[in-house]
Parts: structure tokens; sequence; C-alpha cells
């Protein structure tokens, strides 16, 4: 049964890029006992700039902990829970195959996939590798952001229920996919009534226009 390993949130730091000072929550780490999920974000986390991160279809982030150890043969490291940023690491789900749309029951937590990540330079200084969000993206593990769909409380130690699944095939792997490699595959993304508005409007602009 997939669970939820590890639970964290961020330590806000402030980085100069460019001779600005930037605020970042991308420094996370576990905390432990039953943690509230509730508005659009997880109590103790700071989301720093919802523009690009956080809000209504980035409310949490799911990583998976077999990606963390796959990363870890790559980079020859330990990666600790936490460290590409996300608010929730499991385990025995496949996150990147999740189709948009779909909803977990974590705890007292109804959470839906929205979307993919897409990371940004905040990666790159997390990672001290200026290219790894490239790397990051190549790799074709993103996993899901989530939409807070029921308020509540989870810890580490839950369940992870896949409890609906919409019928079409469009998981956060195909986004990244089709917004990496292959455009041809923006009509399909159509099909998923749960895209998020940023999404469809780039699935849209990129569908061929029927005759």
């Amino acid at each position: 049964m997939p669970e939820l390993v590890s639970v964290n949130v961020a330590e806000p730091r402030t980085l100069e890029r460019n001779g600005e000072l930037v605020r970042t929550g991308i420094w996370k780490f576990p905390v432990d006992g039953r943690v509230a999920v509730r508005g659009v974000n997880v109590d103790g986390d700071e989301q720093a700039d919802r523009s690009v991160h956080g809000g209504r279809d980035k409310a949490v982030y799911a990583y998976p902990r077999e990606d963390l150890d796959w990363w870890e043969g790559q980079l020859g490291r330990d990666l600790a829970h936490g460290t590409f940023g996300e608010n929730l690491t499991t385990r025995g789900l496949d996150v990147t195959a999740a189709r948009v749309g779909e909803r977990w029951r974590i705890g007292g937590v109804l959470l839906e996939v929205s979307e993919p990540r897409m990371p940004c330079w905040k990666l790159a200084w997390r990672m001290e590798d200026a290219f790894f969000p490239r790397r990051f993206t190549r790799a074709g593990r993103p996993d899901a952001y989530l939409r807070i769909v029921e308020e509540g409380e989870l810890g580490a130690g839950d369940r992870v229920k896949v409890v609906d699944r919409p019928p079409h095939e469009v998981s956060v792997g195909v986004l990244v996919e089709a917004y990496v490699r292959d455009r041809s595959l923006a009509p399909r993304i159509l099909e998923a009534d749960a895209l998020s508005d940023q999404w469809r409007s780039w699935a849209s602009k990129h569908a061929p226009t029927q005759a």
C-alpha cells in the first residue's frame, strides 16, 4: 500500500540573484507529528512567490522516495526527504504516472493531482548546480503538484489511497513530454477536464486548428 513517509516544510532563505534579494522556501525539512493542510499550503510551509509556486493549483508538491533513491545513484550522494522542495515524500506510488484530476486520500486530507513540477533556477541553487533544472526535466521524473480538495491533517505513516482516477490517460508525465519533446500531444492533453488554466492555455495554443 502506498504511504506517506515524510511531511516537509520550508526553512525560508533569502538569496541574491542579479543584484536582487529573492526569498525562497525550497529548503524543506521533515517535521514530526500531524500537520494541517489547508488553504493553499501545508501549515508551516512558506510559498515565497505564488506567481510561480503555490496557489490553488500548486498547493502541495509530492515526490516519491523511489525517485530520490534514483537520483542518489545518479549524483553519488545521499538525498534527504524534502531535498527537491517536496512537501510530501511518498513510497509505493508512481507519482509521475498519476493522472491529472486523480484524487488521493491521505489521512484526513483529500488532494487532487493538477500538474507537473517545471523547475526554475531555485532548484539550481538548492542543488548547487546551474544545469540541474534542465537535467531534472530531462530525467522525466517531475512528479506532481496537488490541489487541496478537503482540508485536514496528515502525517508520516499515513496510507496514500487513490480514491478516484479519471478515464483519460493524461498523466503529469505526459504533460512534460508534450512540453519538452512532443507538442503533437497537445490535443490529447485537452482531454483532461482538471487541467489548470495555465496548462489548458498552453495546450490550446499548440493544438492544431481543426479545418
